[in-house]
């Protein structure tokens, strides 16, 4: 069951509060917009809702699949969902209007404005709450923090920033970048102090209400929003079910927003249009960020810095227990796509929806390939090891068990699949391609278009894949010493018995992967380049972990 509207057909399913839409004629690339779509939701699935919105007019809007599975409501451009860390821009943008309105500085420090913050992250600002670089401890990245006892009860905002304000920074403000709610969290604290109202009470009157947005709103509110989707997630029978409950005090001014795809393009062109926030301010928000040396990072305030088919580009994406988004920007053509979907394992990632829908509005599609059978052992002359250029890292390409397979070095091995004449891609879920070609040199290029891009990333063979050492089996004993609890950084890394006689290794919001003994101290990670090396005792005081040419030592802290 899927409900299309495409533009020219139906004014009034597109029509939302405030959205004065002009519809032009469907476009010529709807029927391969309409194809995607079909081949991977169907009337039984959690569904998804897009928008192509191209030079002022909606070209093509599209809802598939169900937004209930209990009830069969269907998908529709008018259903509602939780927008996830697209909520991030929302946040950001009320900021910068305290900004400019004289009420708060970019270069104000969470020591200044809250109390309780230990060195250095009192000394993290503003400006480095919103681009991801204050180096305070994410909570969502608290090993174990992100369980269904935590996630499902209501938090004040002093006793959500209170789970995490204790804790030891990971980095010196400025020093790194890394994706944290808790920065976020902080955004929508200082907004409740500066405003005196609650975060999202500020979102709606500042920027939903004055632009119409209806369903703009908390995602705790939902319950009274008409047209509301339920989240979904798979389990591991991969049967379809409801998604772990989580309260929106949670995501907080992270990512507890909700709309649909009508009123976050609306948004969007508001925005960028200039409706929202002072043009100074707007190019610090979508600009990269310039590290201490010199280094940019491709994120402003609230959005990331990208481009799509070499067009630069703007936008952001999200994920939360039941749901997936993304959305983006297209200056150059005037282009927004919004893609929204109630499963938090969608049946295609909404970030490729989202992108090939984008390149077909602009005439330049990505590559689709289809698997073809092909005889593993004649590719026997291009498997080995590529030497990428310009960098130290390689790239393997080799079978086992009868898959194809890459991996960089310091990563994982991925699966790939032949696409014939000696071109590969690797599934549905990526525009990750490549082709093997002769070189100037004599042998083989492996030629990688990172994320469908136009121009290759060459490596060159280097020599065939190297020998893995014997694995041997280790006493129960010996293992028993091994299992426990490792600090590896801000994440946990637990080594427990998979099963008798095998190790595995899971590290924080990570999947379990088997261990291999080497030696009696010694473990290769199972399709990642990567050894654990255990030091001496029961238990083990520690674990190495040797990835990339690096060694990161764990301590032990199971009690």
């Amino acid at each position: 069951m899927s409900t299309m509207v495409r533009a020219g057909l139906s004014a009034i399913a597109l029509m939302g509060a405030g959205f004065n839409a002009s519809f032009a004629q469907a476009p010529d690339w709807a029927d391969q917009a309409d194809a995607l779509i079909e081949a991977h939701w169907t009337a039984q699935t959690p569904g998804v809702s897009v928008l192509v919105r191209q030079n002022g007019d909606v070209v093509y809007a599209r809802g598939a699949g169900l937004a209930n599975l209990e009830t069969g409501e269907a998908v529709t451009p008018d259903t509602v969902f939780r927008l996830a860390s697209i909520t991030k821009q929302f946040t950001a943008a009320v900021i910068l209007q305290l900004v400019e309105e004289g009420s708060l500085s970019l270069d104000d420090t969470i020591g200044d404005l809250f109390e309780g913050f230990d060195q250095p992250g009192a000394n993290a600002t503003v400006r480095q709450l919103l681009n991801h670089t204050s180096g305070i401890q994410s909570y969502t990245g608290i090993p174990g923090w992100m369980v269904e006892a935590n996630t499902n009860r209501a938090y004040t905002t002093d006793a959500l920033i209170a789970e995490f304000s204790d804790l030891p920074s990971p980095n010196a403000p400025g020093e790194t970048y890394a994706y944290n709610n808790s920065g976020y969290v902080l955004l929508g604290a200082i907004i409740e102090m500066k405003t005196g109202m609650s975060w999202h009470e500020a979102v709606v009157e500042r920027i939903a209400e004055p632009l119409g947005l209806e369903t703009l709103r908390y995602g705790e509110d939902s319950g009274s929003m008409a047209n509301m989707a339920s989240g979904y997630t798979v389990n591991e029978e991969g049967a379809v079910e409801a998604s772990t409950p989580i309260h929106m005090s949670v995501p907080h001014a992270a990512g507890a927003l909700i709309a649909n795809t009508q009123d976050l393009t609306h948004w969007l062109e508001a925005l960028h249009g200039g409706e929202i926030v002072s043009p100074a301010l707007y190019q610090q928000m979508t600009a990269p960020t310039e590290m201490a040396d010199g280094t940019e990072i491709p994120y402003g305030f609230g959005l990331s810095v990208d481009d799509v088919r070499t067009r630069p580009a703007i936008g952001h994406s999200g994920g939360i227990f039941g749901f997936t988004t993304d959305s983006v920007y297209v200056p150059d053509d005037t282009l927004y796509v919004t893609v929204l979907a109630n499963s938090d394992q969608p049946p295609l990632a909404v970030g490729v929806l989202m992108r090939r829908l984008a390149s077909y509005a602009l005439n330049d599609p990505f590559p689709m390939f289809e698997a073809v059978e092909t005889d593993l052992a004649s590719l026997d002359d291009l498997y080995g090891v590529y030497a990428i250029e310009g960098t130290a890292e390689t790239r393997q390409f080799f079978a086992r068990d009868g898959q194809l397979y890459t991996l960089r070095s310091g990563g994982s091995a991925s699966e790939v699949f032949p696409a014939g004449d000696n071109r590969f891609f690797y599934g549905p879920n990526s525009l990750t391609w490549f082709e093997i070609v002769s070189s100037d040199a004599g042998t083989y290029q492996m030629n990688m278009y990172q994320q469908g891009a136009s121009e290759a990333e060459p490596a060159l063979w280097s020599g065939p894949v190297p020998e893995q050492p014997d694995v041997i089996d280790l006493p129960a004993s010996t293992l028993d010493a091994y299992v426990g609890a490792y600090a590896l950084g801000a994440a946990v890394l637990e080594i427990r018995f998979a099963e008798a006689g095998v190790l595995e290794a899971q590290l924080t919001g990570q999947d379990p992967i088997a261990i291999n003994a080497i030696s009696e101290t010694e473990f290769l990670v199972s399709g990642v380049d990567a050894r654990l090396v255990f030091s001496a005792g029961e238990p083990a005081p520690s674990v190495t972990l040797q990835q990339s040419g690096q060694e990161i030592l764990a301590e032990c802290v199971t009690e």
